[in-house]
């Protein structure tokens, strides 16, 4: 069950790694709370904050059940190596960012990483 809390607790964290990149302070100090219902506006500016927050959290809970059963550096290194792998097929496939064909030769690389910690331990 560790290791589904830990996958969890990736998807969380590629979330959360998106809601930054849409996070805009300037537009939610603009906000003019009197008139804040009115403006559906207003809330598609808080989205990304609101995930933020609510990801983040996500991502902790979900770390910390996982890392009670799982050594806290394999833990943390499959953690960090599947949410980066993550970002990078969403950046690929949902933003169009530009890709090499030797990036899949390097994430490949940490693949077999991730196998091989968890191959290491169970």
């Amino acid at each position: 069950m560790a290791w589904i809390y830990l996958f969890i607790a990736s998807v969380f964290e590629i979330a959360w790694t998106f809601s930054l990149k849409f996070l805009d302070f300037k537009k939610i100090g603009a906000i003019r709370w009197t008139t804040f219902f009115s403006n559906r506006q207003h809330l598609l500016v808080l989205a990304p904050l609101l995930g933020y927050i609510l990801f983040g959290l996500a991502n902790v809970f979900f770390f910390s059940l996982s890392v009670k059963q799982i050594p806290t550096s394999t833990a943390l290194a499959v953690w960090m190596g599947v949410a980066l792998i993550g970002v990078k097929l969403v950046d690929v496939s949902l933003f169009k960012e530009p890709w090499h064909p030797m990036q899949l030769f390097y994430l490949g690389l940490i693949v077999v990483g991730i196998i091989g910690l968890k191959r290491g331990i169970s």
